[in-house]
């Protein structure tokens, strides 16, 4: 026989404690979203074929979060269920979106279009290791009642994260890449 967990109310600051996570998360879809489709012309790629580059991200993102949904429901160790996914998916795309702009070192190994595509698959596989287990913390941890309250919360803090990353990328493309001031 089992019984329900009960789970307690949280406050709207708990919520967005636990949440918060987008914000980070969604701001790296953003800097790849602003940044990617230039590093992959410096790489070669036409500007009418960019549209095939980013088929990459959703074909990757419908591979990746089955998977880590299905291990993470099933994680359970002595730092948690879904923080290991947190902190690998967290080092791999910092480490990706530092890997992304310097790709052109790998080039003289591979062709540089593949060494573009590759990284863009990479940075948007890590980053849907580390959103897919932040997606199933409010059915983990918010009763019934809240968890209206919670994915909207999440939601918020998403659009949110896309507004942050794309100010990066207009005062980093501004200063960097116009020699002009972003504001």
């Amino acid at each position: 026989m089992t019984s329900k967990l009960h789970k307690p109310k949280m406050s709207t600051v708990q919520i967005i404690n636990m949440s918060i996570g987008f914000l980070g998360i969604q701001t790296g879809f953003a800097l790849q979203n602003g940044n990617a489709s230039r590093i992959l012309q410096t790489f070669g790629a036409d500007v009418e074929h960019l549209s095939l580059f980013w088929l990459a991200a959703p074909i990757t993102g419908m591979v990746v979060q089955p998977i880590i949904g299905y291990y993470s429901d099933r994680t359970w160790n002595k730092i948690g269920r879904r923080k290991p996914y947190f902190l690998i998916g967290a080092i791999l795309t910092a480490i990706a979106l530092i890997l992304m702009p310097n790709a052109a070192l790998f080039t003289a190994l591979l062709p540089p279009l593949l060494v573009g595509a590759g990284m863009l698959t990479i940075m948007d596989a890590s980053i849907n290791v580390t959103m897919e287990p932040f997606r199933a913390l409010v059915a983990d941890n918010l009763p019934s009642a809240q968890r209206s309250l919670g994915f909207s919360i999440q939601t918020f803090i998403i659009g949110f994260g896309a507004v942050v990353g794309f100010l990066v990328t207009l005062c980093t493309s501004s200063l960097f890449w116009s020699g002009r001031n972003c504001c």
